[in-house]
């Protein structure tokens, strides 16, 4: 049983970015009809956000400290990070200990930037161009975005850890434990999750995008600007797919590539929950991440070599064949 509950907590890990990457996708593809395959490189960007913070907390500045001396009697060089100079030694440690939290600050307002240029600079050019082009300039679009942080940031990974308090395990059950940061993680997935849904349900602008996303033409006919809610729903998908980066920055050091990395299976997982189906996105989001997890076990991958690497992809096969709608998918949307 201990060993089950951690397969399900390492898919619940999993899940938690496959289901925040899914939501933004399918927010996407549910308001403006667009396939964005660079939306795996706004969650690298998001990473990076974290990074970049981390290196602006760490700025220093060098003193003379005469307390100290080196073999030849000479004082000592001491570099001062300037945080801790304008904070104090103690508060300024922590700042730059929490720069990950603290990064999703930064990273929100920088994101929704992000994704409002990306959308009125690019993506409005393709929406009545048929999906192979929509892939093809937002896929060159994930390259060039992926090879610019390449040449500021290199192609080696950078340690983004977390914070001291949050670094160690914990026990979920009497002699289980597990990483606290990913269950921060999974907890932060499920509020994000939350607050998108609640957004979308409950206020006035929410529920003018979810009739736009049933009847476009409708609503348009009612005197609504909808293509500037469904630019600033654009925005939020970018916002929630940066903030699912730099929260993972702990779990997997951010490089250049790691968009990639989850391009593909998030795509994946829109196609089995459904595409434009929100709910979808993130059951099935979820579901592979435990799926994967199971199939990742040394059991598994000794009884069939390899099957970690496809078994979401033989998942979605089988759902295409048997519902291509997805398992919340519209009934007509892929049939």
């Amino acid at each position: 049983m201990d060993a089950i509950l951690l397969q399900i907590l390492n898919g619940l890990d999993k899940g938690s970015a496959y289901a925040l990457i899914a939501l933004g996708l399918t927010l996407i593809f549910g308001t403006l009809g667009v396939v964005n395959f660079a939306h795996g490189a706004l969650f690298m960007i998001g990473a990076f956000c974290a990074v970049t913070l981390q290196r602006l907390f760490g700025l220093s500045f060098e003193t003379i400290d005469e307390t100290q001396t080196d073999f030849l009697g000479n004082p000592l060089k001491v570099k001062t990070p300037y945080v801790e100079a304008w904070f104090g030694p103690d508060f300024g440690a922590t700042i730059i200990d929490w720069s990950v939290p603290l990064a999703i600050l930064f990273a929100i307002p920088v994101m929704l930037v992000i994704g409002y240029v990306m959308e009125r600079g690019l993506i409005k050019h393709f929406y009545k161009r048929p999906h192979a082009d929509q892939i093809l300039v937002t896929f060159g679009l994930a390259i060039v975005l992926q090879e610019v942080i390449k040449y500021y940031y290199g192609a080696n990974p950078i340690q983004t850890p977390a914070p001291d308090a949050l670094s160690g395990v914990m026990q979920v059950l009497p002699g289980v434990v597990y990483p606290v940061w990913r269950v921060v993680y999974f907890c932060f997935a499920v509020l994000v999750i939350g607050g998108v849904f609640a957004f979308l349900q409950f206020t006035t602008f929410g529920m003018v995008v979810r009739a736009g996303m049933a009847d476009r033409e409708t609503v348009g006919l009612l005197g609504i600007d909808i293509d500037k809610r469904f630019t600033l729903m654009f925005g939020l998908a970018a916002a929630v797919a940066g903030l699912a980066g730099v929260m993972y920055g702990p779990i997997n050091a951010p490089n250049y590539h790691m968009g990639m990395d989850f391009l593909v299976l998030s795509f994946v997982v829109v196609v089995v929950g459904g595409m434009g189906s929100l709910p979808g996105a993130v059951l099935a989001g979820f579901l592979l991440g435990i799926l994967e997890s199971f199939a990742s076990t040394t059991w598994a991958t000794t009884t069939i070599p390899g099957i970690n690497q496809i078994i979401i992809y033989l998942v979605a096969i089988i759902i295409l064949l048997t519902r291509p709608r997805g398992l919340m998918g519209r009934k007509g949307v892929m049939e």
